[in-house]
């Protein structure tokens, strides 16, 4: 089954998105983070951000590009945090996709979902502020708008998180509400 949560900066997504993994159960729980740390001050925040997972039983793969090639253990639950960073990475990174960034990210969510029992993709709204950008970035909000919109397309259920709060576009909430002693 395939989760997309996306949300502004700030909007409690990479919050619920860690909800709903610990939500499934007592899966095997793999992070697979993609910020690349490029100053001193990302090294410490990823740190930070590993400390508070080992407390939810995340192992954690850092991955800034060839998605595709991550093997996981079969059945895990998989939280991919983000795609915005992914997009970046494959677009940017000498070892990147380049111009092939969208087609290699989908071959990604796609082998993923081929091993893992649950997959959370949390990825960024960045398209409502109407401004007009470089052609690069132009070029980054295309790429990323076509990767969530295949991805969603390929998703059980979608959601926005806006000011903390789950709006399900796609699925049902009722997945993410019963009891667990049922």
């Amino acid at each position: 089954m395939i989760t997309v949560i996306t949300g502004g900066s700030g909007s409690g997504k990479s919050a619920y998105a860690e909800k709903i993994v610990t939500d499934f159960g007592d899966l095997e729980r793999i992070y697979i983070a993609t910020m690349f740390p490029f100053d001193e001050e990302s090294h410490q925040r990823i740190a930070r951000h590993r400390q508070m997972r080992a407390e939810k039983k995340f192992s954690t793969i850092e991955c800034y590009t060839g998605l595709k090639n991550l093997k996981i253990p079969p059945k895990s639950c998989v939280l991919l945090e983000c795609m915005s960073n992914l997009t970046a990475n494959e677009m940017f990174q000498k070892d990147g996709a380049g111009e092939h960034t969208v087609e290699e990210i989908l071959e990604g969510v796609g082998s993923l979902q081929t091993q893992a029992k649950q997959l959370v993709i949390v990825t960024n709204e960045i398209f409502s502020d109407g401004i007009s950008y470089d052609t690069e970035t132009q070029r980054y909000e295309s790429y990323l708008g076509e990767i969530n919109q295949k991805i969603v397309g390929m998703a059980d259920c979608a959601v926005e998180v806006v000011y903390g709060i789950p709006l399900f576009f796609k699925g049902n909430a009722e997945k993410f509400t019963e009891k667990k002693d049922r």
